[in-house]
């Protein structure tokens, strides 16, 4: 039994692909660098983007760009061992054609549609969940997702900023979002802090935390409902959660009771 080791990036992930194909390999398990130790035979090949294009352009044309496109999305799911589910469904794809794509009854497709869905609820959610402060002139947030969907993010955030200069950190998965007034890029990052808020920015905070807390009708407060609405997995990077200090440090933020408002969260809101 073989296991692959790659470096986790989807021209890597496309790479041991070809490998697997290639050499009629069937792993049973993928490895990231920092994976550990494997129980089984490893395999590291080098990333290699001339075979990953290849690979990649052979999906759509000989499967469909819907395949090649749900491939591509598949891999930025939080889906355990996603790899093992993508590699099956190349491997059946390119043999039976785009009617994979569709079978749901197939238990490998049914798992990975499932994660893609999740994957879009999350993606919608930070949409509108993502807190920009205003500091030096360039609005910076930070998110924490269970999936990678700061690459979805960031086309939605450089059209819509698009006059704007723009960092979002994704804390899961340490890379940031860069723009400048609509050029995009995304690049590794292993820590990130915010940094301290000038005078200004700090009073939009205070106001929206204000407005957030005294928006609620005491009397029908409800928590299950407030919850449905605005989940509790997001509310340590909103600012109507968190304290300054909290923001600036990138500490974990405390769980408060309030209303769901629907204003201005540090002077915007997506």
């Amino acid at each position: 039994m073989t296991a692959y080791r790659y470096d986790g990036t989807f021209a890597g992930f496309l790479t041991c692909v070809w490998d697997a194909l290639e050499c009629g390999i069937e792993p049973v398990e993928f490895l990231l660098p920092d994976g550990g130790a494997a129980l089984w035979e490893t395999r590291e090949p080098a990333t290699d983007r001339g075979k990953a294009k290849r690979l990649y352009t052979a999906l759509a044309k000989r499967v469909s760009p819907a395949f090649q496109k749900l491939i591509a999305r598949g891999f930025l799911t939080c889906l355990p061992q996603k790899e093992l589910d993508l590699l099956v469904l190349i491997r059946r794809g390119l043999a039976e054609g785009d009617r994979v794509r569709l079978d749901l009854s197939n238990p490998v497709m049914a798992r990975v549609n499932l994660a893609l869905t999740k994957m879009w609820t999350e993606w919608d959610h930070l949409k509108g969940f993502v807190r920009f402060s205003d500091l030096d002139g360039a609005l910076v947030g930070e998110i924490e997702p269970k999936n990678r969907v700061l690459p979805l993010l960031a086309s939605h955030f450089a059209a819509r900023y698009s006059g704007e200069r723009l960092a979002l950190y994704d804390r899961t998965h340490h890379e940031v979002f860069l723009s400048d007034r609509g050029r995009w890029k995304l690049l590794p990052a292993e820590d990130f802090r915010m940094g301290p808020a000038g005078a200004q920015e700090r009073a939009f905070r205070a106001m929206w935390r204000n407005y957030y807390q005294t928006i609620a009708i005491e009397g029908r407060l409800n928590p299950k409902c407030q919850s449905t609405h605005m989940p509790k997995r997001y509310r340590h990077v909103m600012t109507e959660f968190l304290t300054d200090e909290e923001l600036e440090t990138g500490l974990p933020g405390r769980s408060a009771a309030g209303s769901l408002g629907d204003g201005r969260g540090n002077k915007r809101t997506p």
